[in-house]
């Protein structure tokens, strides 16, 4: 897949060109994959992509915005009277494919952030006394990812010197995959903590994202623990 990158004022200068055509690798499908692809293209753009927005043919676009053939992404550096913080849509998101911790470890950073606490939550291998050999993420997206949206803004407004942004996984993992990365940055340590508890804690209370556990016993729903059923299979009456 081919597409045309713009960069403006401070990028343009830092990579020494206004735009350039790039052929894809495979897997690079998504603007948080670009992102990651400038950086190894542009070593000079490593570490300050977190401050940047991406428009899609003249639209401003989530960091999980699939890619098209011909797209135009246009790098967009903070303009003049603006803040160098992203908006939180695109500081949070739901992910199919292994999570990068650097990546949205990048959402947080800036130079007046002297700690930044990350909470990684991955897959263990049991539950309330049960074998656990899988879980599966499935997630309501458009309104998972408007709801942490939601819920950084509110924690920001609650802490204002915190920066925050969390990325979720959906789809089967394995023990020890990473199923949520959250990240919290402020300039002293305490608001950091605090502040990535209370949104590891609030996604966990208000998204609307599922958990099934599998085991050698079958596998059931998190928090609904009569929903013991496989793909496939009905409880109750069937209706001809």
């Amino acid at each position: 897949m081919r597409v045309t990158v713009l960069y403006f004022a401070a990028v343009r200068d830092l990579v020494g060109k206004s735009e350039e055509a790039i052929e894809l690798a495979p897997g690079v499908r998504a603007i948080d994959a670009l992102a990651r692809s400038l950086e190894e293209r542009h070593p000079v753009l490593a570490g300050r992509l977190g401050q940047v927005r991406f428009a899609v043919n003249e639209e401003l676009v989530s960091l999980d915005h699939a890619l098209s053939e011909g797209d135009v992404v246009a790098v967009i550096p903070p303009v003049a009277g603006g803040s160098d913080r992203a908006p939180s849509k695109q500081r949070v998101g739901i992910r199919s494919e292994p999570l990068s911790i650097d990546a949205v470890m990048e959402l947080v950073r800036h130079p007046s952030a002297g700690a930044l606490a990350l909470f990684l939550g991955t897959v263990r291998d049991h539950n309330a006394g049960r074998v656990v050999t899988a879980l599966e993420y499935s997630a309501y997206e458009s309104m998972a990812i408007a709801e942490m949206a939601r819920i950084v803004d509110e924690l920001e407004a609650e802490i204002p010197v915190v920066r925050l942004a969390a990325h979720h996984r959906i789809g089967e993992l394995a023990i020890g995959d990473a199923a949520i990365v959250c990240a919290a940055s402020s300039p002293h340590r305490d608001e950091a903590f605090r502040a990535g508890r209370l949104l590891i804690d609030r996604i966990k209370e208000r998204v609307p994202i599922w958990k099934r556990e599998k085991g050698p016993d079958g596998s059931w729903w998190v928090g609904w623990e009569d929903a013991r059923c496989t793909p496939g299979h009905h409880h109750g009456h069937d209706h001809e």
